[in-house]
């Protein structure tokens, strides 16, 4: 019998996000009461893997990352890959908070995905392999369902479903 299988992994697209900074940066340079202040968006490092926010104090930080949770929706986006978990810095009159984007499912939350997809689907197999998760089942139609529910799951961190096969 035919074994179908499909990837569960947490990555985000590079290319929207580039786009996501762009606009984002233009509604900041735009709008009216960020006018004559600090307030900007930079690259956390040459790879690109997060933002770093500048901003007056923590009101201002929180503005403009409210700016780009609304980018990443509109851009079809989860807003998930954003790790607002570090805190703000304050100095020199200036508020500084880097955002990394999250990335790699660690075993922790492979072990979550492994978890919520043997309570719920006992005959479907899910393995973590590396960073990614391989879920196989001779029935595509309980892989579409393993699919729905992770869906519908509170999750903190994004996922992308891969390499349908």
């Amino acid at each position: 019998m035919a074994q179908f299988s499909f990837d569960i992994e947490s990555e985000y697209d590079k290319a929207e996000m580039n786009n996501v900074f762009d606009q984002a940066r233009r509604d900041i340079e735009s709008r009216y009461d960020f006018k004559n202040t600090p307030a900007s968006l930079e690259w956390l490092d040459g790879d690109k893997s997060g933002l770093m926010v500048t901003g007056n104090g923590a009101w201002q930080i929180e503005a403009v990352v409210d700016i780009v949770r609304k980018r990443l929706a509109a851009r079809g986006q989860s807003q998930k890959v954003l790790d607002v978990s570090e805190e703000v810095t304050e100095s020199n009159f200036k508020a500084t908070k880097p955002v990394p984007f999250q990335h790699g499912l660690d075993h922790d939350k492979a072990k979550k995905l492994t978890g919520v997809i043997r309570e719920h689907y006992p005959k479907v197999k899910a393995q973590a392999q590396g960073d990614a998760v391989r879920v196989t089942s001779p029935s595509k139609n309980d892989l579409q369902a393993v699919m729905q529910l992770l869906r519908a799951q509170e999750l903190d961190f994004p996922i992308n479903f891969t390499n349908f096969r």
